[in-house]
């Protein structure tokens, strides 16, 4: 049986013999941009949302799987590529990830009906694990004096890529045929991926051991269940027998994946780090937090197209939407330093709380200002400020209480649970809006104090992740049975894998 062991005080960049190895130029940029890139993958669809019922020949309820699909192919990927990172090499995986995202998008960009499009965009939605894979390479690869601003970047890159793709891809979407967004983001992955190939090393940190398929197919069918419960269940109804059943199906196929992961005797996640307190706080704030992150993109967006005559739309463009959306991921940007700062000098713990306080502000901002351009630029930019610095903190959160041999997979379960996080948002949002609606002439739309309860509600899922953050450890590298300790907030290096 393959067997790793850690080594406390070896510096990441160093080889696990302690000789010292200098971190590949260029390191940084190339996963950031490997990060942004899935971002862009994710982002190209939204201005084709309204067109797709049209452009893919289907009914508006059959077009939406090309959004569910990749949210529930992310969902399922994320947790199996970090597990397989930690085991087999982490620049592998995640030129796997790339090389789907390529495939994905390919086959999008030959798509003229519905089936396709769902394959194309499910195997797009198979590339989500390269951001927590990222972060893990450079806890490998880096020192620590470079990795608190490295992993801040990292973690925003979605953010980032997300808000600065829009109005590009929205551009575009006006100007040319639409397959050429796929086709972009085809050659943006192919671009990555060399990058990955001629800069980024394989790291010689590996768990090893063998691949827990039933654990795999277990958290994939309960996450498959409960996410198309929360993403579905707006259009099935909450109470009808599928929405009740997959709910259900959910819990008990959870409680069963736990059963096994116990016994097991090497879990695709290992509850025993999982549960550990400051790990279990940082995943429920991610999750809070990804809520009250997803509730100002739902928000925004309709109250700039939504027409004038409305007293609260501002009538503008797709376009439009994107520009006022873009300088919160330049925001993002700027802060990751600033988040490593405060994690360096005060501890990620602050940095996350800070966040959330943040976030809040930019929320209680937004129910006062929400009736002109200006005012939504300065909120959003607000709010990616605050997602700026806590996205920086969470993964030094992971990092400094789990093992090197198990950071991908802790990374990639955090990541998890901000998607959830973002997909309950979008259905709270969705009912709210659906309910507080007022009339705009045959149709409804949601209402003014719709969008600010909204907000509102954001606000409040920023304070309770606040809340949860202050009940974090101070930070100490935790031990796990059978590891050494893992160095502090960057780690410590590990073994090859011995037979």
């Amino acid at each position: 049986m393959a067997s790793t062991s850690s080594q406390a005080g070896d510096s990441p960049g160093n080889s696990p013999g302690g000789s010292p190895r200098e971190p590949s130029k260029g390191l940084v940029a190339v996963l950031a941009l490997a990060g942004v890139v899935v971002a862009l993958m994710q982002t190209i669809v939204i201005p084709l949302v309204p067109e797709l019922p049209r452009l893919l020949h289907a009914s508006a309820a059959d077009t939406t799987w090309a959004i569910t699909a990749t949210l529930l192919a992310g969902a399922v990927a994320t947790p199996v590529m970090g597990r397989l990172g930690d085991m087999y090499g982490k620049r592998r995986m995640l030129l796997v990830s790339l090389g789907l995202l390529v495939a994905g998008s390919v086959v999008g960009a030959l798509s003229d009906t519905l089936v396709p499009m769902v394959v194309g965009r499910t195997l797009q939605g198979l590339a989500a694990g390269v951001i927590p894979l990222g972060i893990s390479i450079m806890r490998d690869e880096l020192p620590a004096h470079r990795l608190g601003s490295a992993t801040a970047l990292m973690s925003a890159s979605l953010g980032i890529g997300g808000a600065l793709g829009l109005p590009a891809a929205a551009f575009l979407a006006q100007h040319v045929d639409w397959h050429v967004l796929f086709w972009g983001a085809a050659g943006f992955g192919v671009l990555a991926a060399v990058l990955v190939l001629a800069l980024i090393p394989e790291s010689p940190v590996r768990s090893g051991g063998r691949f827990d398929v039933v654990g795999a197919v277990g958290l994939s069918a309960a996450l498959v269940s409960l996410l198309l419960a929360i993403s579905k269940g707006g259009t099935w109804g909450w109470g009808s027998a599928l929405t009740v059943g997959l709910f259900c199906a959910a819990v008990v196929i959870l409680l069963l994946w736990v059963r096994w992961e116990r016994r097991v005797s090497q879990p695709l996640v290992d509850l025993r780090t999982v549960t550990r307190r400051q790990v279990l706080l940082t995943n429920i704030a991610s999750a809070v937090f990804g809520f009250a992150m997803f509730a100002m993109s739902l928000v925004l967006p309709q109250v700039l197209q939504l027409p004038e005559a409305t007293g609260y739309g501002l009538g503008t463009s797709m376009v439009t939407v994107g520009l006022v959306l873009g300088p919160s991921g330049l925001i993002m940007m700027v802060m990751a330093p600033v988040s490593a700062h405060i994690t360096r000098t005060r501890g990620p713990k602050v940095t996350l709380m800070a966040g959330a306080v943040v976030v809040a502000a930019g929320y209680g901002l937004s129910i006062g200002l929400m009736s002109a351009i200006w005012q939504l630029v300065l909120v959003s930019t607000v709010i990616g400020a605050g997602i700026g610095l806590a996205y920086g903190a969470m993964p030094a959160l992971i990092m400094g209480a789990v093992p090197v041999s198990e950071t991908a997979a802790a990374n990639s379960f955090n990541t998890l649970m901000r998607a959830i996080g973002t997909t309950m948002a979008s259905a709270v949002a969705g009912v709210v809006l659906a309910q507080m609606t007022i009339a705009l002439g045959p149709v409804s739309v949601p209402s003014e104090n719709g969008f600010r309860t909204v907000m509102i509600i954001g606000a409040g899922s920023a304070l309770v992740a606040l809340v949860f953050a202050a009940f974090i450890p101070g930070g100490r590298p935790a031990r796990s049975s059978g590891d050494l300790p893992a160095a502090a907030g960057a780690g410590a290096a590990a073994a090859p894998v011995k037979s």
